[in-house]
């Protein structure tokens, strides 16, 4: 209650209050691991790291949603879903002044002002700001396709070219424009789509200047002129 911190690590001068928290940090200067699940050999520097990680042989969930039942392995993995309820977003940018309810969201938000780009592909050295966007990366000289369809078999690099792909079977069309009704399997589709009524076309001819509101237009306008080039 005093706050009084006696006990000081030699190495970095950080100080604790208790004789067992010096103890457990030192270990992260001297790399001791001294507790070791007896599944799996893998050791922590904790007692209580060890015991979360047991869960994930055990299957145990001890912690319990008391508004939908759902049920968690690690007590931060609870408060972190019971944010979703409580719409409770405490972690702010101090930038654009954005909110997140996870600390791990604003890490990622941050990059869009930063421009970091922490995570690098040792293949052709492009570099993304989110590990999972590596990850979709590393597919493409992998030719991995995890993601497989249920109905006709084709796979896929990416879920989210799953998700797209099952619309085709299913003939689910979630995309709607407000002002005609129609709806799309896509929402690419959808912005497509709206270029009608607005009247917007982005894709520029750099030779005529003409423009189109669909970039396989552009394409075939420009081979159409390649083709008269080539005839005169």
């Amino acid at each position: 209650h005093s706050g009084e911190r006696p006990y000081h690590c030699d190495i970095c001068g950080q100080s604790f209050s208790q004789n067992s928290d010096l103890t457990k940090h030192r270990r992260l200067h001297s790399g001791e691991r001294p507790y070791h699940c007896d599944i799996c050999g893998k050791s922590f520097s904790q007692n209580s790291d060890l015991t979360k990680h047991r869960r994930l042989h055990s299957g145990e969930r001890p912690y319990h949603c008391d508004i939908c039942g759902k049920s968690f392995s690690q007590n931060s993995d609870l408060t972190k879903h019971r944010r979703l309820h409580s719409g409770e977003r405490p972690y702010h940018c101090d930038i654009c002044g954005k909110s997140f309810s996870q600390n791990s969201d604003l890490t990622k938000h941050r990059r869009l002002h930063t421009g970091e780009r922490p995570y690098h592909c040792d293949i052709c050295g492009k570099s993304f700001s989110q590990n999972s966007d590596l990850t979709k990366h590393r597919r493409l000289h992998s030719g991995e396709r995890p993601y497989h369809c249920d109905i006709c078999g084709k796979s896929f690099s990416q879920n989210s070219d799953l998700t797209k792909h099952r619309r085709l079977h299913s003939g689910e069309r979630p995309y709607h424009c407000d002002i005609c009704g129609k709806s799309f399997s896509q929402n690419s589709d959808l912005t497509k789509h709206r270029r009608l009524h607005s009247g917007e076309r982005p894709y520029h001819c750099d030779i005529c200047g003409k423009s189109f509101t669909k970039c396989s237009n552009l394409t075939a306008h420009k081979c159409i002129q390649r083709e008269e080039k080539g005839k005169d």
